[in-house]
């Protein structure tokens, strides 16, 4: 069990193998979050954007820059069009 003593200022430092399990680094912010039982549970707030790496599915087909430079020069042309109209 990992244990940790608050300082004067109310700071304490949390051990190295529940920074470790929790993945948190200089700069890492955590939540603390009050259970039924009036417990406190230190959770962390930000997370490594890699691990959300496969979260969304996405199956359309990929578009080509050339397919994206015409569709804004459609747009473009549209809106011109609309306004000299």
């Amino acid at each position: 069990m990992a244990l940790a003593t608050v300082t004067s200022k109310g700071q304490i430092t949390i051990p190295a193998s529940v920074r470790k399990k929790l993945r948190l680094h200089s700069g890492s912010k955590v939540d603390f979050v009050e259970n039924g039982a009036g417990e406190f549970v230190i959770r962390p707030k930000t997370s490594d954007i890699r691990t959300l790496r496969g979260f969304l599915k996405y199956e359309a087909r990929s578009v080509s820059v050339e397919e994206m430079n015409e569709t804004i020069a459609d747009a473009v042309a549209e809106d011109f069009e609309r306004s000299v109209s």
